[in-house]
């Protein structure tokens, strides 16, 4: 088997365009943190769904991943309602 080093990006190592792949990076990212929350604090999807203003269904594509389905606006207004903030680092490459 051969071994391939990783770019630092899962989303660019299996073929997303460099641009696409920095956006579903943030994604997942902020996906991650709101289930972390929510698994953190033991809350149902149902109340999860609740506490964030949106429906059961929403929890759900959110804690399968689908990313597609979410934007980073979205995602932002969910983790304030959290309580977290948000911090954006930009560098060069």
């Amino acid at each position: 088997m051969k071994t391939i080093k990783s770019s630092g990006n899962v989303f660019t190592d299996i073929g997303f365009e460099k641009e696409e792949a920095e956006n579903l990076l943030i994604r997942a990212k902020l996906m991650a943190e709101i289930s972390k929350y929510v698994k953190d604090r033991q809350l149902t999807q149902s109340a999860a769904a609740r506490y964030f203003g949106v429906s059961q269904p929403r929890i759900s594509d959110l804690q399968r991943g689908k990313i597609g389905l979410f934007t980073v606006d979205t995602l932002i207004t969910m983790l304030s309602k959290a309580g977290m903030n948000v911090n954006v680092r930009i560098t060069k490459k």
